[in-house]
Parts: structure tokens; sequence; C-alpha cells
């Protein structure tokens, strides 16, 4: 298997709505989102997959050299034997790789948020840099696209995170911000049980209806933030948007039975609506 097929693969079996998006890119372009977002797979997999936090910490630790070797023109993971060719021309920096890493090293050393500007923070290393190389790769030409990429990848980071509290709270994590939850008069244990009579009581669905309208504002404001020059260019994530954007309405009609199960669109529904922003350009 070559590099390529390798990070193809690794995109295509994932089923994220990011994939749905890099279909509508010409090939180059669609080869360099591809092997990025194959890396930022393969280092969240480390954490998602833990069984023994020493071992996650020594994977991360190697894909940090792995990233400094890659620099230095020595890859050895397919993964980064198929980015490094196109790094220079997408402005790919070290720097963004160990960004992403560090965030990954975040999930193993913090399983709590005291506040939203912590957070924040969080999803500045998991989802800003990651909106940020991807506009690169899109086409970006004017510099306000960086504050349009970092607000979208923190609203659709929300929206995962809003998403995931069952899954989350499986692993022992909660990414909801503590005094947040106090606001509510949601407890933790409360969360970390998931099943519990408790369930979806008014208090849990305040909460989450809290976290929505805030992800939905930061859409609006990401939307807001991009420039006209841009818009075509940036295409693939207004599809990324909007596939965000439908998920957490489907999660809000549900009435956010997200401790249970995890919510998703399906497939066709995914494609759908990334042919329809291609066709009408937001």
């Amino acid at each position: 298997m070559t590099p390529q097929q390798y990070v193809q693969e690794k995109a295509a079996s994932s089923g994220s709505s990011f994939y749905y998006a890099f279909l509508f890119l010409p090939p180059e372009r669609r080869a360099a989102i591809t092997a990025f977002y194959a890396f930022c797979r393969e280092v969240d997999d480390v954490v998602d997959d833990m069984v023994e936090p020493s071992v996650a910490a020594t994977k991360l630790a190697w894909w940090q050299q792995e990233v400094a070797r890659a620099y230095a023109g020595q890859p050895s993971h397919p993964v980064m034997q198929a980015l490094m060719p196109l790094a220079s021309t997408y402005g790919i920096r070290a720097e963004h790789l160990q960004a992403v890493v560090q965030g990954c090293q975040t999930d193993l050393e913090q399983n709590r948020f005291l506040d939203f500007a912590n957070l924040a923070q969080y999803c500045h290393l998991v989802a800003g840099v990651v909106g940020e190389v991807a506009a690169s790769i899109f086409g970006q030409t004017d510099p306000q696209t960086t504050r349009y990429a970092h607000r979208l990848g923190l609203a659709m980071q929300l929206t995962n995170i809003i998403r995931d509290v069952g899954d989350d709270a499986r692993r022992g994590r909660i990414y909801l911000p503590i005094d947040e939850l106090q606001r509510f008069d949601v407890k933790a244990h409360e969360l970390l049980m998931r099943q519990s009579p408790w369930g979806y009581s008014e208090r849990f669905q305040a909460l989450m209806q809290f976290q929505a309208e805030r992800a939905r504002t930061l859409f609006a404001e990401a939307l807001a933030l991009l420039p006209e020059a841009d818009r075509a260019a940036q295409r693939p994530g207004l599809m990324m948007a909007n596939i965000y954007r439908a998920l957490l309405d489907e999660i809000e009609r549900g009435g956010f039975q997200v401790l249970h199960q995890r919510i998703s669109l399906t497939p066709l529904r995914k494609l759908w609506i990334a042919a329809r922003t291609q066709w009408r350009g937001r």
C-alpha cells in the first residue's frame, strides 16, 4: 500500500463529515487535505483507543518526534510520507502538527475544564489550528480568512462536544465547562452515569440548549468573518459548516438525547448537503 492509498483509506473509513467536502476539491488540494486529515485521525486515535495512559503518552511523544523527523527530511510513517511533499505548497508548518499533538496530550492530562475560556484554548489546538490549515489548503488569499477558520473550527468542535456527551462520559471525560454545569445544577456524576433515572431532566435540557445556542452563534460569526474574495475557494469549509449545523439541528429536534446514543447524519444526507453547498455557493 502506498502512502497515498494509506491516507485515502484512513480518511474514507473514518466516516467523518470532512470526507464529503474533500470530494469536491481538485486532485492536489484533495491529496493535501486528505493527508493532513489522516494525520489528525492518527493522533486522535491514540487517545480515543487508549487502554493505558502511559502507552498513549509514549505514542504521542513518538508522533512529536516523527513530525520533527519529517520536517528534517526523514518521514517514516506513511501519513507523513504522503503529507510532506505537499506541506510547503500549502503552508503546513511543523508547529501546526505539533499543536494537534499537544491538543491530544491535553486529553490525556485533563478530563474536566473549569470554564469556557479553558475549553476554548483546548478547542484552538484540536480544531482552530485544523481549520487554519484547511483554509490554507482550500486556497486562502485574505488574512481575514484565518479568523473565520478559527471561529468555524470552534463552532464545529462545540458541536462535536454536544454530540459526544455520552461517549465522552463513558471514557470518564466531561468537556462541558464545570462552571456551566453548576449554573444549570447538573452534577458531573449524573453525566458519568449516562442512563440513570434522572436522565434527560429539564436541567440537562437547559444546559444543552445553552451549548447549542452558543455553537450557532459561533457558526454565524464565522460565516460573517469570511471575506467575499475567499468565499468560492472556502466552499469545502462551508460544506462542513452546513453539515455540522444540520447535525446540531438534528440533535436539538431529538431533545438532546445524547447520553445513551451518538446521533449522526446518514452518508447520503451529508453528501446531499455538500453537493447543495457546492451548487448554491453558501
